[in-house]
């Protein structure tokens, strides 16, 4: 069983909090980071996206960009905005979107666990990225960004963060420009933290919702750090990586859809009479986006008209809980062969919109320039966990998670 740990978080004044509390580093580009910190010298983009404080062409993955974001984190702590707590504590971290709570437990999990298929993950890294995320902690002697974990409910961890939220108030309790609510609680007795740690080490597996990279970096600098040490202990901090972790029951995947720049060289009618052979197709009367209702039915916005897609029967592979994704539907069907996309992580004629954006941001890529765009049903969070115990991966961006956790409101010091 995964086990967690309590720790000395880094975390904002409380009265900074909502200025510090920024984006996650990878939802955002360099050009919208640098118009989001324009008037917030406290935004911790300044840290998790340094190159905003830096020439506007330079290079994000020099060496001066990493070491400007050490700077930063060491001058927010030396100005107070950013403050140690001096014992090691849990922390209860809840947002609120829309009406609907999701809230986690805020702690540290183990390296060993990753390594030893106890914290499950479903997709694959890119090297590059994980390099990235490598020098960035490296760089800052700390992570700080938190993974987004998930476990299968247990309604006795539940009560008692339910519990503790009702007794007590927030140490933060701000709400962001996008409309969510987060606050946050420390969890400061002794014999509560170790109830938690005994019912979390009942969970039989952690899986990995978001944040894949920084995992792998985490494990990367760990295992640096262990060949330098031959003699360490296993209880140093380089052994755990920041998490988040939320029951899978208040989780929301939302969409995650595609965008092609051409066809291929088919002309529309070549291109529709190929999807054609392994889709139904239909044309949507009226000028409303197809939002997919149920899974193996897709939506294609095509010369301004929105098509719906049913898959064919002969191409649903329901033993195999990978190819039936819509995701790979989709990939495995039209994007692969017709498209010639045969991989979307590294082919640059093709591009992801989170669900959050809405279907009308299809429409405008697609009127903007783009080929034609696809509207996904949202993967669950029972496929991700039933294609991690099966050790297996998942298409790339088949998942779109929200309400985001914001970066800053925690940080782990190595």
């Amino acid at each position: 069983m995964p086990h967690i740990k309590p720790f000395k978080a880094i975390r904002p004044a409380p009265k900074l909090a909502k200025k510090v509390a920024a984006p996650p580093y990878d939802v955002l580009d360099s050009r919208e980071a640098r118009e989001m910190v324009r008037d917030n010298p406290y935004s911790f983009l300044r840290i998790g996206r340094a190159e905003v404080d830096l020439e506007p062409d330079i290079d994000i993955h020099s060496e001066v960009v990493y070491q400007r974001a050490r700077q930063n984190l060491q001058d927010m702590l030396a100005k107070g905005v950013l403050l140690q707590d001096e014992q090691e504590y849990f922390y209860i971290y809840s947002l609120l979107r829309k009406g609907r709570a999701q809230t986690g437990l805020v702690a540290c999990t183990a390296v060993d666990d990753y390594l030893g298929d106890k914290i499950k993950k479903h997709e694959h890294t890119r090297p590059d990225k994980e390099q990235d995320r490598t020098d960035h902690i490296e760089a800052c002697q700390a992570q700080t960004g938190p993974i987004f974990l998930t476990y299968r409910s247990k309604e006795d961890i539940t009560e008692i963060m339910e519990a503790w939220m009702a007794a007590r108030s927030p140490v933060y309790d701000f709400t962001a420009s996008d409309g969510v609510e987060h606050r946050v609680w420390v969890v400061d007795d002794g014999e509560v933290r170790a109830e938690l740690r005994r019912l979390f080490a009942q969970v039989e597996n952690f899986y990995i919702a978001d944040g894949h990279h920084r995992t792998a970096a985490a494990t990367r600098v760990a295992l640096r750090r262990r060949e330098r040490d031959p003699n360490y202990s296993g209880r140093e901090e380089y052994n755990y990586f920041l998490s988040v972790l939320f029951p899978h029951t208040e989780l929301l995947i939302m969409d995650y859809n595609r965008v092609v720049a051409d066809l291929a060289g088919l002309t529309p009618a070549a291109f529709l009479e190929r999807v054609g052979e392994k889709f139904t197709v239909e044309l949507c009367p009226g000028p409303a986006p197809y939002q997919p209702e149920k899974k193996a039915s897709l939506g294609m916005y095509l010369h301004n008209k929105w098509y719906r897609l049913q898959a064919r029967e002969e191409i649903l592979v329901p033993a195999d809980p990978v190819a039936n994704l819509d995701v790979s539907l989709l990939q495995d069907n039209i994007l692969g062969p017709i498209l010639k996309i045969k991989d979307p992580r590294t082919n640059d004629r093709i591009d992801f919109v989170g669900g959050s954006r809405g279907l009308k941001e299809l429409e405008a890529r697609v009127k903007g320039g783009m080929a034609v765009a696809f509207s996904l049903y949202p993967t669950s969070i029972s496929d991700i966990m039933d294609v991690a115990d099966k050790g297996l991966v998942m298409p790339p961006k088949s998942t779109w998670f929200e309400p985001k956790l914001l970066s800053g409101l925690f940080i782990h010091s190595l």
